[in-house]
């Protein structure tokens, strides 16, 4: 049996700090193999860097996946191409830069990571249920974690009862709140709708309370600061055989 660790959306410099404070200590309590973690929005003002993906790989990533931020920073695009950073796999084929699957080399067994972006309010991309059926039938490694950031907790549930039995684990984020709805499918599959995030606890989604409360109230454009205070880390943690790629346990992991 091995354990992985997967770390929700980390936001800011607060939520990358946080991170590195806490991040080795509970691999060793738990005994961690593997630890993926979601980036994009680990740059201050969102988006990924060079430089807040080289703290989360310092931290103790070993898989970096992103989102519907994952290109925010074009002077960073060139960060796509590293083996341990993940794009949404359903971005349109033939200009995008990275790829939406990686192969995590761990001796002997390996582990494939699929980053998937949904299309219910959010861009309109290639649709996921497909790209990941496409996906699958080039991946000859038994152990499959998916990513699949999304908006709507329906679009994230169809796509656990999708893929029940075809993969190891699919963890949601984007939202940013931890749900309770952590299961293992047909005696097989991993799933949670969201992960949750790593930063600020008391703040909106991560970001300054003020100015979000002043969008939804005056509904004027603002500024999106990431917020500043007590931070907490959300995450989940898997066991699965490694030889079948199946799961055996999945439970919520919270550190403030």
């Amino acid at each position: 049996m091995k354990k992985l660790l997967f770390i929700g959306d980390v936001v800011g410099k607060a939520g990358c700090e946080f991170l590195t404070a806490k991040l080795g200590g509970i691999k060793r309590q738990h005994g961690i193999d593997i630890t993926i973690v979601n980036g994009e929005n680990s740059a201050q003002g969102n988006g990924i860097t060079r430089a807040s993906a080289d703290m989360l790989v310092r931290a103790g990533a070993d898989i970096i996946t992103t989102g519907n931020h994952a290109f925010r920073r074009k002077e960073s695009l060139d960060i796509f191409e590293e083996e341990h950073i993940v794009r949404p796999a359903n971005y349109p084929e033939g200009g995008c830069v990275g790829s939406g699957v990686r192969i995590l080399d761990a001796g002997p067994y390996s582990v494939a990571v699929i980053n998937l972006m949904g299309t219910v309010y959010m861009e309109p991309l290639d649709n996921p249920f497909t790209k990941i059926e496409q996906l699958l039938e080039g991946i000859d490694t038994p152990n499959i974690f998916v990513d699949f950031h999304a908006e709507a907790t329906s679009e994230k549930k169809a796509m656990g009862h999708f893929l029940t039995g075809k993969v190891t684990g699919v963890f949601g984020t984007h939202t940013h709140v931890q749900t309770a709805d952590e299961c293992i499918l047909g005696g097989h599959t991993a799933y949670i709708t969201d992960v949750g995030m790593v930063g600020a606890e008391l703040s909106c989604l991560g970001v300054e309370i003020g100015p979000t409360v002043d969008m939804f109230r005056y509904r004027m454009p603002v500024r999106f600061n990431a917020a500043e205070g007590d931070c907490f880390l959300c995450g989940t943690i898997v066991e699965f055989d490694e030889k079948r790629g199946k799961s055996h346990k999945i439970e919520r992991l919270i550190i403030r």
